[in-house]
Protein backbone atom coordinates (compact mmCIF):
# COMPACT_ATOMS: atom_id res chain seq x y z
CA UNK A 1 0.00 0.00 0.00
CA UNK A 2 1.01 3.73 -0.29
CA UNK A 3 0.05 6.26 2.42
CA UNK A 4 -0.54 9.50 2.35
CA UNK A 5 -4.09 9.88 0.98
CA UNK A 6 -7.27 10.99 3.81
CA UNK A 7 -10.18 8.41 3.35
CA UNK A 8 -12.74 9.98 2.43
CA UNK A 9 -17.06 8.41 2.21
CA UNK A 10 -19.15 5.75 3.84
CA UNK A 11 -18.07 2.35 4.99
CA UNK A 12 -20.44 -0.52 6.51
CA UNK A 13 -19.36 -2.79 8.96
CA UNK A 14 -19.41 -6.58 9.28
CA UNK A 15 -21.10 -9.45 11.44
CA UNK A 16 -19.28 -9.13 14.41
CA UNK A 17 -16.67 -12.39 14.15
CA UNK A 18 -16.40 -12.35 18.16
CA UNK A 19 -20.73 -12.58 17.99
CA UNK A 20 -20.44 -15.37 15.26
CA UNK A 21 -18.31 -17.93 17.32
CA UNK A 22 -20.15 -18.53 20.06
CA UNK A 23 -23.59 -18.83 18.19
CA UNK A 24 -21.97 -21.12 16.15
CA UNK A 25 -21.34 -22.98 18.60
CA UNK A 26 -24.41 -22.82 19.99
CA UNK A 27 -26.37 -23.95 17.57
CA UNK A 28 -24.90 -28.10 18.65
CA UNK A 29 -27.45 -27.63 21.25
CA UNK A 30 -30.32 -27.94 18.52
CA UNK A 31 -31.51 -31.04 17.09
CA UNK A 32 -32.92 -29.17 13.76
CA UNK A 33 -31.09 -26.68 11.68
CA UNK A 34 -30.03 -22.86 12.31
CA UNK A 35 -30.12 -20.11 10.32
CA UNK A 36 -28.03 -16.95 10.82
CA UNK A 37 -27.49 -13.95 8.95
CA UNK A 38 -24.95 -11.11 8.86
CA UNK A 39 -21.96 -13.94 9.66
CA UNK A 40 -18.84 -12.19 8.23
CA UNK A 41 -16.51 -14.76 5.77
CA UNK A 42 -13.64 -15.13 7.84
CA UNK A 43 -11.06 -17.83 8.49
CA UNK A 44 -12.30 -18.27 12.21
CA UNK A 45 -15.42 -18.30 11.04
CA UNK A 46 -14.24 -21.46 8.46
CA UNK A 47 -12.47 -22.89 11.37
CA UNK A 48 -15.85 -23.16 13.67
CA UNK A 49 -17.57 -24.72 10.53
CA UNK A 50 -15.20 -27.48 10.22
CA UNK A 51 -15.12 -28.26 13.87
CA UNK A 52 -18.83 -28.55 13.74
CA UNK A 53 -18.66 -30.50 10.52
CA UNK A 54 -16.01 -32.73 12.13
CA UNK A 55 -18.59 -33.84 14.73
CA UNK A 56 -21.34 -34.61 11.94
CA UNK A 57 -23.02 -31.64 11.68
CA UNK A 58 -23.44 -29.59 8.23
CA UNK A 59 -22.65 -26.23 7.90
CA UNK A 60 -23.64 -24.67 4.61
CA UNK A 61 -22.22 -20.77 3.83
CA UNK A 62 -25.09 -18.83 1.58
CA UNK A 63 -25.07 -15.52 -0.48
CA UNK A 64 -25.08 -12.46 1.62
CA UNK A 65 -23.67 -13.71 5.00
CA UNK A 66 -26.02 -16.14 5.19
CA UNK A 67 -25.29 -19.68 7.15
CA UNK A 68 -27.44 -22.61 7.90
CA UNK A 69 -26.24 -25.25 10.74
CA UNK A 70 -28.00 -28.26 10.75
CA UNK A 71 -26.40 -30.48 14.18
CA UNK A 72 -29.16 -33.03 13.50
CA UNK A 73 -26.52 -35.35 12.66
CA UNK A 74 -24.08 -34.48 15.41
CA UNK A 75 -23.08 -37.11 17.61
CA UNK A 76 -19.28 -36.77 17.81
CA UNK A 77 -17.85 -34.73 21.38
CA UNK A 78 -14.50 -35.00 20.14
CA UNK A 79 -13.56 -32.43 17.86
CA UNK A 80 -9.75 -33.02 16.29
CA UNK A 81 -6.69 -31.66 16.95
CA UNK A 82 -6.01 -29.70 14.09
CA UNK A 83 -9.07 -26.65 13.86
CA UNK A 84 -9.00 -26.82 17.75
CA UNK A 85 -5.37 -25.51 18.33
CA UNK A 86 -5.78 -23.13 15.59
CA UNK A 87 -8.24 -20.82 17.14
CA UNK A 88 -9.12 -19.59 21.00
CA UNK A 89 -12.86 -19.68 20.50
CA UNK A 90 -12.86 -23.40 19.60
CA UNK A 91 -13.16 -24.22 23.40
CA UNK A 92 -16.55 -22.62 23.21
CA UNK A 93 -17.76 -26.11 21.77
CA UNK A 94 -16.78 -27.91 24.94
CA UNK A 95 -20.06 -25.87 27.09
CA UNK A 96 -22.65 -26.81 23.95
CA UNK A 97 -21.27 -30.26 23.89
CA UNK A 98 -21.53 -30.93 27.36
CA UNK A 99 -24.98 -29.42 27.38
CA UNK A 100 -26.14 -32.26 24.63
CA UNK A 101 -24.07 -35.54 25.41
CA UNK A 102 -22.59 -34.69 28.70
CA UNK A 103 -19.59 -35.23 27.74
CA UNK A 104 -16.68 -33.02 25.13
CA UNK A 105 -13.35 -33.85 24.80
CA UNK A 106 -11.46 -30.87 23.40
CA UNK A 107 -7.86 -30.27 22.85
CA UNK A 108 -6.36 -27.19 24.60
CA UNK A 109 -6.68 -24.02 21.53
CA UNK A 110 -4.45 -22.65 20.12
CA UNK A 111 -5.10 -18.74 18.43
CA UNK A 112 -2.88 -15.11 18.38
CA UNK A 113 0.21 -15.86 20.73
CA UNK A 114 -0.72 -12.75 23.08
CA UNK A 115 -0.07 -14.20 26.14
CA UNK A 116 -1.33 -16.82 28.68
CA UNK A 117 -4.55 -17.61 28.33
CA UNK A 118 -5.50 -20.94 30.75
CA UNK A 119 -9.40 -22.37 30.55
CA UNK A 120 -8.67 -22.78 34.31
CA UNK A 121 -11.82 -20.14 34.74
CA UNK A 122 -14.42 -22.57 32.35
CA UNK A 123 -13.26 -25.57 34.06
CA UNK A 124 -14.15 -24.68 37.68
CA UNK A 125 -17.03 -23.53 36.39
CA UNK A 126 -17.76 -26.51 34.47
CA UNK A 127 -17.03 -28.62 37.40
CA UNK A 128 -19.43 -26.42 39.83
CA UNK A 129 -22.09 -27.73 37.19
CA UNK A 130 -21.10 -31.36 38.39
CA UNK A 131 -18.59 -32.08 35.88
CA UNK A 132 -15.31 -34.04 36.39
CA UNK A 133 -12.69 -33.16 34.44
CA UNK A 134 -8.82 -34.06 33.24
CA UNK A 135 -6.46 -33.24 30.90
CA UNK A 136 -4.28 -35.56 29.22
CA UNK A 137 -2.20 -35.58 26.03
CA UNK A 138 -3.21 -31.95 25.43
CA UNK A 139 -6.74 -32.84 25.67
CA UNK A 140 -9.49 -31.69 27.99
CA UNK A 141 -11.69 -34.61 29.32
CA UNK A 142 -14.99 -33.74 30.57
CA UNK A 143 -18.12 -35.85 31.58
CA UNK A 144 -21.28 -35.46 34.10
CA UNK A 145 -23.89 -37.67 34.56
CA UNK A 146 -26.04 -34.68 34.98
CA UNK A 147 -25.72 -31.07 34.99
CA UNK A 148 -26.93 -29.41 37.93
CA UNK A 149 -27.41 -25.13 38.32
CA UNK A 150 -25.14 -23.95 40.63
CA UNK A 151 -23.88 -20.71 41.82
CA UNK A 152 -20.57 -19.28 40.21
CA UNK A 153 -17.80 -17.10 40.75
CA UNK A 154 -15.63 -16.10 38.23
CA UNK A 155 -12.05 -15.15 39.03
CA UNK A 156 -11.97 -12.91 36.19
CA UNK A 157 -14.57 -11.49 33.99
CA UNK A 158 -13.74 -13.69 30.92
CA UNK A 159 -15.84 -13.29 27.72
CA UNK A 160 -15.45 -16.92 26.55
CA UNK A 161 -15.56 -18.81 30.02
CA UNK A 162 -18.83 -16.20 30.29
CA UNK A 163 -20.57 -17.95 26.82
CA UNK A 164 -19.11 -21.70 27.55
CA UNK A 165 -21.02 -21.44 30.95
CA UNK A 166 -24.73 -20.20 30.18
CA UNK A 167 -24.09 -22.78 26.99
CA UNK A 168 -23.75 -25.94 29.57
CA UNK A 169 -25.93 -24.30 32.10
CA UNK A 170 -28.79 -23.85 29.02
CA UNK A 171 -29.93 -27.50 30.44
CA UNK A 172 -28.70 -27.64 33.63
CA UNK A 173 -31.42 -28.68 36.47
CA UNK A 174 -32.30 -25.86 38.47
CA UNK A 175 -31.00 -22.12 38.70
CA UNK A 176 -26.94 -21.47 37.31
CA UNK A 177 -25.80 -17.72 38.75
CA UNK A 178 -22.93 -17.10 37.10
CA UNK A 179 -21.14 -13.79 39.19
CA UNK A 180 -18.36 -11.40 37.84
CA UNK A 181 -19.89 -12.32 34.46
CA UNK A 182 -18.24 -10.20 31.25
CA UNK A 183 -20.30 -7.42 29.78
CA UNK A 184 -19.44 -7.78 26.20
CA UNK A 185 -21.99 -6.94 24.10
CA UNK A 186 -21.29 -10.25 22.13
CA UNK A 187 -22.77 -11.88 25.35
CA UNK A 188 -26.37 -10.03 25.13
CA UNK A 189 -25.88 -11.51 21.67
CA UNK A 190 -25.44 -14.75 22.48
CA UNK A 191 -27.93 -14.44 25.00
CA UNK A 192 -31.02 -12.83 23.06
CA UNK A 193 -30.44 -15.79 20.29
CA UNK A 194 -30.92 -18.40 22.92
CA UNK A 195 -33.66 -17.30 24.66
CA UNK A 196 -35.53 -16.30 21.52
CA UNK A 197 -34.86 -19.65 21.12
CA UNK A 198 -36.32 -20.90 24.25
CA UNK A 199 -33.79 -20.84 26.94
CA UNK A 200 -34.41 -18.66 30.48
CA UNK A 201 -31.15 -16.03 30.65
CA UNK A 202 -31.21 -13.28 32.39
CA UNK A 203 -29.42 -10.53 33.14
CA UNK A 204 -26.95 -10.44 30.54
CA UNK A 205 -24.90 -7.70 30.10
CA UNK A 206 -24.48 -7.32 33.74
CA UNK A 207 -22.42 -8.47 36.43
CA UNK A 208 -24.79 -11.69 37.52
CA UNK A 209 -26.41 -13.94 34.96
CA UNK A 210 -29.03 -16.26 36.41
CA UNK A 211 -29.83 -19.25 33.75
CA UNK A 212 -32.58 -21.09 34.64
CA UNK A 213 -32.40 -24.88 32.64
CA UNK A 214 -35.38 -25.68 30.02
CA UNK A 215 -35.71 -29.18 28.13
CA UNK A 216 -35.23 -27.62 24.54
CA UNK A 217 -35.05 -25.30 22.21
CA UNK A 218 -36.29 -24.15 19.00
CA UNK A 219 -34.03 -22.19 16.69
CA UNK A 220 -36.20 -19.38 14.96
CA UNK A 221 -36.34 -18.63 11.07
CA UNK A 222 -33.19 -16.68 11.51
CA UNK A 223 -31.10 -14.53 13.58
CA UNK A 224 -28.79 -11.99 12.73
CA UNK A 225 -25.33 -11.44 14.51
CA UNK A 226 -24.68 -8.10 15.70
CA UNK A 227 -22.17 -5.85 14.10
CA UNK A 228 -18.35 -5.96 14.68
CA UNK A 229 -17.50 -3.55 16.99
CA UNK A 230 -13.28 -4.09 16.75
CA UNK A 231 -13.66 -3.59 13.04
CA UNK A 232 -15.75 -0.64 13.33
CA UNK A 233 -13.35 1.00 15.54
CA UNK A 234 -10.40 -0.01 13.60
CA UNK A 235 -11.98 1.47 10.27
CA UNK A 236 -12.76 4.87 12.64
CA UNK A 237 -8.79 4.84 13.77
CA UNK A 238 -7.82 4.57 9.91
CA UNK A 239 -10.13 7.42 8.98
CA UNK A 240 -8.71 9.58 11.84
CA UNK A 241 -4.81 8.17 10.92
CA UNK A 242 -5.58 9.81 7.31
CA UNK A 243 -6.88 13.12 8.38
CA UNK A 244 -10.19 12.06 6.50
CA UNK A 245 -13.67 12.59 6.97
CA UNK A 246 -15.67 8.91 6.76
CA UNK A 247 -19.56 7.65 7.80
CA UNK A 248 -18.94 4.03 9.47
CA UNK A 249 -22.15 2.36 9.32
CA UNK A 250 -24.10 -0.52 10.59
CA UNK A 251 -22.64 0.10 14.22
CA UNK A 252 -23.88 0.61 17.30
CA UNK A 253 -22.07 3.55 19.26
CA UNK A 254 -23.19 2.38 22.60
CA UNK A 255 -21.04 -0.47 21.92
CA UNK A 256 -17.57 1.67 21.15
CA UNK A 257 -18.50 4.68 23.84
CA UNK A 258 -14.54 4.19 25.35
CA UNK A 259 -12.98 4.66 21.93
CA UNK A 260 -14.98 7.19 21.48
CA UNK A 261 -14.31 8.97 24.57
CA UNK A 262 -10.29 8.54 23.86
CA UNK A 263 -10.31 9.69 19.91
CA UNK A 264 -12.20 12.85 21.01
CA UNK A 265 -9.71 13.51 23.99
CA UNK A 266 -7.12 12.42 21.33
CA UNK A 267 -8.56 16.22 19.32
CA UNK A 268 -11.02 13.88 17.06
CA UNK A 269 -14.47 14.31 16.02
CA UNK A 270 -16.42 11.77 16.65
CA UNK A 271 -20.03 12.24 15.59
CA UNK A 272 -21.98 8.53 17.21
CA UNK A 273 -25.27 8.51 15.14
CA UNK A 274 -28.45 6.32 15.67
CA UNK A 275 -26.48 3.07 13.94
CA UNK A 276 -23.44 4.82 12.45
CA UNK A 277 -20.82 6.84 13.27
CA UNK A 278 -18.35 9.87 11.71
CA UNK A 279 -14.95 10.41 11.83
CA UNK A 280 -13.49 14.10 11.08
CA UNK A 281 -9.63 14.69 11.41
CA UNK A 282 -7.67 17.83 10.71
CA UNK A 283 -4.63 17.47 12.57
CA UNK A 284 -2.16 15.18 14.26
CA UNK A 285 -3.87 13.34 17.47
CA UNK A 286 -3.05 14.62 20.88
CA UNK A 287 -1.56 12.70 23.53
CA UNK A 288 -3.96 10.50 25.55
CA UNK A 289 -3.11 8.03 28.52
CA UNK A 290 -5.12 4.03 27.96
CA UNK A 291 -5.32 1.54 29.85
CA UNK A 292 -7.49 -1.74 28.44
CA UNK A 293 -9.75 -3.51 30.81
CA UNK A 294 -12.56 -5.71 30.31
CA UNK A 295 -16.11 -4.23 28.73
CA UNK A 296 -16.85 -1.63 28.97
CA UNK A 297 -13.21 -0.36 29.88
CA UNK A 298 -11.53 0.41 26.97
CA UNK A 299 -11.09 -2.88 24.90
CA UNK A 300 -7.39 -5.05 24.46
CA UNK A 301 -8.78 -5.49 20.75
CA UNK A 302 -8.15 -1.87 20.20
CA UNK A 303 -4.87 -1.13 21.70
CA UNK A 304 -2.83 -2.00 18.55
CA UNK A 305 -4.38 0.28 16.41
CA UNK A 306 -5.06 2.77 18.21
CA UNK A 307 -1.00 2.76 19.32
CA UNK A 308 -1.04 3.01 15.49
CA UNK A 309 -2.24 6.60 15.73
CA UNK A 310 -0.88 8.15 18.66
CA UNK A 311 2.58 7.26 16.89
CA UNK A 312 1.66 10.19 14.89
CA UNK A 313 0.62 12.25 18.43
CA UNK A 314 1.90 15.57 19.47
CA UNK A 315 2.87 14.79 22.10
CA UNK A 316 3.87 11.30 24.43
CA UNK A 317 1.18 9.15 25.82
CA UNK A 318 1.14 5.96 27.36
CA UNK A 319 -0.86 2.57 27.45
CA UNK A 320 -0.90 0.09 30.03
CA UNK A 321 -1.98 -3.27 28.72
CA UNK A 322 -4.03 -5.22 31.50
CA UNK A 323 -5.98 -7.86 29.91
CA UNK A 324 -2.66 -9.63 28.04
CA UNK A 325 0.78 -9.99 28.96
CA UNK A 326 2.47 -10.09 25.55
CA UNK A 327 0.01 -7.92 23.38
CA UNK A 328 2.69 -5.50 22.29
CA UNK A 329 4.26 -7.57 19.23
CA UNK A 330 3.28 -4.52 16.86
CA UNK A 331 5.33 -2.26 18.45
CA UNK A 332 8.53 -3.62 17.03
CA UNK A 333 7.12 -3.56 13.61
CA UNK A 334 5.43 0.16 13.93
CA UNK A 335 8.93 1.08 14.73
CA UNK A 336 10.17 -0.12 11.76
CA UNK A 337 8.21 2.75 9.89
CA UNK A 338 9.15 5.27 12.38
CA UNK A 339 7.38 5.05 15.11
CA UNK A 340 9.14 6.17 18.48
CA UNK A 341 7.58 3.42 21.37
CA UNK A 342 9.24 1.84 24.12
CA UNK A 343 7.91 -0.68 26.18
CA UNK A 344 8.57 -1.73 30.06
CA UNK A 345 6.24 -5.05 30.88
CA UNK A 346 2.86 -4.04 30.34
CA UNK A 347 3.23 -0.06 29.61
CA UNK A 348 4.34 1.47 26.67
CA UNK A 349 5.05 4.88 26.18
CA UNK A 350 4.75 6.15 22.68
CA UNK A 351 6.38 9.06 21.68
CA UNK A 352 4.86 10.74 18.80
CA UNK A 353 6.90 11.81 15.28
CA UNK A 354 6.12 14.23 12.17
CA UNK A 355 5.88 11.16 9.75
CA UNK A 356 6.22 7.32 9.28
CA UNK A 357 8.07 6.13 6.16
CA UNK A 358 6.80 3.07 4.28
CA UNK A 359 8.90 -0.55 4.77
CA UNK A 360 7.88 -3.95 4.72
CA UNK A 361 6.27 -5.50 8.34
CA UNK A 362 4.98 -8.62 9.72
CA UNK A 363 1.39 -9.23 11.25
CA UNK A 364 2.22 -11.55 14.17
CA UNK A 365 -1.04 -11.32 15.27
CA UNK A 366 -4.75 -10.72 14.39
CA UNK A 367 -4.83 -6.67 15.83
CA UNK A 368 -1.33 -6.06 15.25
CA UNK A 369 -1.92 -6.63 11.47
CA UNK A 370 -4.33 -4.11 11.47
CA UNK A 371 -2.21 -1.64 13.12
CA UNK A 372 0.17 -2.06 10.68
CA UNK A 373 -2.39 -1.81 7.98
CA UNK A 374 -4.04 1.35 9.53
CA UNK A 375 0.05 2.83 9.83
CA UNK A 376 0.40 2.01 6.60
CA UNK A 377 -2.42 4.31 5.17
CA UNK A 378 -0.13 7.38 6.50
CA UNK A 379 3.36 6.75 6.03
CA UNK A 380 5.06 7.96 3.19
CA UNK A 381 5.99 5.67 0.33
CA UNK A 382 5.27 2.00 0.29
CA UNK A 383 4.47 -0.82 3.28
CA UNK A 384 3.96 -4.06 2.89
CA UNK A 385 2.79 -6.15 5.39
CA UNK A 386 3.37 -10.04 5.83
CA UNK A 387 1.24 -12.05 7.32
CA UNK A 388 -1.82 -11.98 5.93
CA UNK A 389 -3.06 -15.27 7.14
CA UNK A 390 -3.55 -13.38 10.53
CA UNK A 391 -5.63 -10.56 8.83
CA UNK A 392 -7.84 -12.46 7.54
CA UNK A 393 -9.06 -13.73 10.98
CA UNK A 394 -10.37 -11.30 11.90
CA UNK A 395 -11.19 -8.38 8.87
CA UNK A 396 -13.73 -9.63 6.37
CA UNK A 397 -12.29 -7.46 3.01
CA UNK A 398 -10.37 -4.95 4.90
CA UNK A 399 -8.85 -3.72 1.71
CA UNK A 400 -11.49 -3.68 -0.43
CA UNK A 401 -13.14 -1.41 2.34
CA UNK A 402 -10.40 0.71 2.68
CA UNK A 403 -9.62 0.96 -1.01
CA UNK A 404 -13.51 2.09 -1.71
CA UNK A 405 -12.43 4.83 1.04
CA UNK A 406 -9.66 6.10 -1.04
CA UNK A 407 -6.51 4.19 0.00
CA UNK A 408 -3.91 2.60 -2.53
CA UNK A 409 -3.63 -0.68 -1.47
CA UNK A 410 -4.00 -4.03 -2.47
CA UNK A 411 -3.88 -7.34 -1.44
CA UNK A 412 -0.82 -7.87 -3.44
CA UNK A 413 0.94 -6.24 -1.18
CA UNK A 414 -0.40 -7.88 1.29
CA UNK A 415 0.81 -11.82 1.00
Amino acid sequence: MCGGKPLLGSVKTSGSKNGSLPIMAAALLFDSPVFLSNVPYLLDVNTMAKIISSLGGRVDFKGNSEVLIDPSNVSRYDPPLEPVIAMRASFLVAGALLARFGRAKVALPGGCAIGSRPVDIHLKGFEALGVKRSIEHGFVNLECDKLKGANIYLSYPSVGATENLIMASVFAEGMTVIDNAAKEPEILGLSEFLNLCGAKIRGAGSRTIEIEGVKSLKPIDNYSIIPDRIEAGTLMLAGAITQGDILVENINPDYLSSVIEKMIEAGIEVLPEKNSIRVRCKNRPKPVTIKTSPHPGFPTDMQAQFMALLSLGEGTSVITEMVFENRYLHAEELSRLGADIRIDGRTAVIVGVNHLSGAPVRALDLRAGAALVIAGLIAEGETRVFGLSHLNRGYENLEVKLSNLGASISKEVLP
